[in-house]
Order: structure tokens, then C-alpha cells, then sequence
């Protein structure tokens, strides 16, 4: 966990670019952090749509995902990583209460991923909770050599057969978004044939405000969106109840990748 925090932070600290992350590989951290606050709640009996009729769903484009095309008011909010467990915990729980529908990018070396898994499981085995492949351990595939990044994607892959039951085909997610030509024809050996990377950000990888969180998902929540968010720190536990203010006011629906795209074999 210390050598991924470091990566992010390295990371983080490269980046040039200001206000919250879009499609940029590294995603900026504001350098002061406030105190956590009180945890927002979520009614139980606030719920969300349903996932869309499986009729509606279209074929994933041609190159690396970034966005659902076509009409529609599907939001696919993205969360990467797992470094913290009640985090995981309480993305879990917000499922739960609200209807919330989430894929889920595990980095499968953090142990929160296991330590969760019986009340991860009937969600995944629902759909309501989609796990995809982001790496063994969360390396920049593209400094790797093609046997490093070929078990990257062979451990997490059987991590999530053995412990879900699923392998996460076909999304994979490069962490930093590092990828290329090499790196995608591996994964695809894998079956990860969908590179998925991101509209917008909650740019919560590192430590942040819980105003800039929400700075950032005013900006990114919109129709069609994929949005990234990361269960590695816990102020976005703290803001749940203005998240779902903001899917409602907006009359967005929470999906899976699998709610929208038809599944490649």
C-alpha cells in the first residue's frame, strides 16, 4: 500500500494541470487537505432507477472508452484502486441503501477487496456492482516488460475468478492511464479487450477537500459521462448524501459498463 500511495503522489505531483482532472492521465491534488467532516447520510429509502433495458444497450467503440455514446442519461461512476477497506466498506453500503450501481477497477493486491467479500458478493452476483481488472498490484504498465505486464493482468484476473467468481472481462483499466499498443494487445490476450478510461474525475487518487470532491463531481456528473473516483481515502464517505443530491437534481442513472455496453467475447 505505501508503494502505491507514493506512485499516486509522484504522480500527482507532475501534474500540470488545474481545477479537477478530465481525461489526463495523472490527476491533480490540491496540497491542503481540510479535516474530515461528519459523515453525510443516505436515507435507505432514497433509491435510484434501475440499470436500463438490456435492449438499449449499444457496442463499445472502436479505441479506448471514455464516454457512453448515444442519446441517453446514464452516468457510469468508475471506482478504481481499494487502498482503504472502509472505503470499499462504504461504497458497499451506498449501494445498498440507494439502488447506487458502480464498476468497480480492483487493484486485486490491497486486501480490502478480500477482507469485503461476502457483502460484495450478492451485489455482484446482482449486477448492481461490476468488477473489472486495474492491475495486480497498480504498476505504469508501460515501464514494464511484456512478461511483468502479461502476470499483472494474470494474477488479478484469477484473483477475481477465485474469489467473485468473475474474471472482469472485457474493461481494464490502466492505472495513471498509462497504456499503449503493447499493453492493450496484452490485456487482450486476457480477454481485457476494452481499455476504459474517463471523461471526468473526482480526482480523490490522493488525499483531497471534501468541496473540491464535489467541486468535481458538479463539473463531471452529466449525461453519458464515465467518471472515475478511487476507494482509497475517506472524504468521498463523507459525501455521499450531496453526490446522490446532485445524480437526482440532475435525473441521471447510475449503470455498469455491462448495464450500457453489449459484451464482447
Amino acid at each position: 500500500m505505501d508503494r502505491r500511495l507514493f506512485l499516486v503522489m509522484l504522480a500527482a505531483g507532475t501534474a500540470m494541470a488545474a481545477g479537477c482532472a478530465t481525461t489526463a492521465a495523472v490527476e491533480p491534488v490540491p496540497p491542503r487537505p481540510d479535516p474530515l467532516g461528519a459523515p453525510s447520510s443516505v436515507s435507505p429509502t432514497t433509491t435510484l432507477p434501475g440499470p436500463p433495458p438490456t435492449a438499449d444497450r449499444v457496442a463499445v467503440p472502436p479505441g479506448p472508452l471514455t464516454g457512453i455514446p448515444g442519446p441517453g442519461s446514464n452516468l457510469a461512476l468508475t471506482v478504481d484502486d481499494g487502498a482503504d477497506a472502509e472505503v470499499i466498506r462504504a461504497y458497499v453500503d451506498f449501494a445498498r441503501d440507494t439502488g447506487a450501481r458502480f464498476t468497480f477497477f480492483v487493484t486485486a493486491a490491497f486486501p480490502g477487496w478480500t477482507e469485503h467479500r461476502r457483502i460484495l458478493q450478492p451485489l455482484v452476483d446482482t449486477g448492481q456492482i461490476q468488477l473489472a481488472n486495474h492491475t495486480w498490484d497498480h504498476p505504469a504498465l508501460t515501464s514494464l516488460s511484456t512478461p511483468a505486464v502479461a502476470e499483472q493482468f494474470a494474477r488479478s484476473k484469477a484473483f477475481l475468478q477465485s474469489t467473485f467468481g468473475v474474471d472482469g472481462t472485457p474493461f481494464y483499466r490502466p492505472p495513471f492511464g498509462y497504456r499503449n499498443a503493447t499493453v492493450d494487445a496484452i490485456a487482450a490476450d486476457h480477454g481485457y479487450t476494452v481499455p476504459t478510461l474517463w471523461y471526468g474525475s473526482l480526482s480523490d487518487s490522493g488525499l483531497i477537500t471534501e468541496d473540491y470532491l464535489l467541486e468535481c463531481a458538479r463539473k463531471y456528473f452529466t449525461a453519458q459521462s464515465i467518471v472515475i473516483g478511487h476507494a482509497n481515502h475517506l472524504p468521498v464517505t463523507r459525501v455521499y448524501g450531496q453526490l446522490l443530491d446532485i445524480i437526482r437534481e440532475r435525473d441521471l442513472s447510475m449503470v455498469t459498463l455491462d448495464d450500457v455496453f453489449v459484451r464482447t467475447v
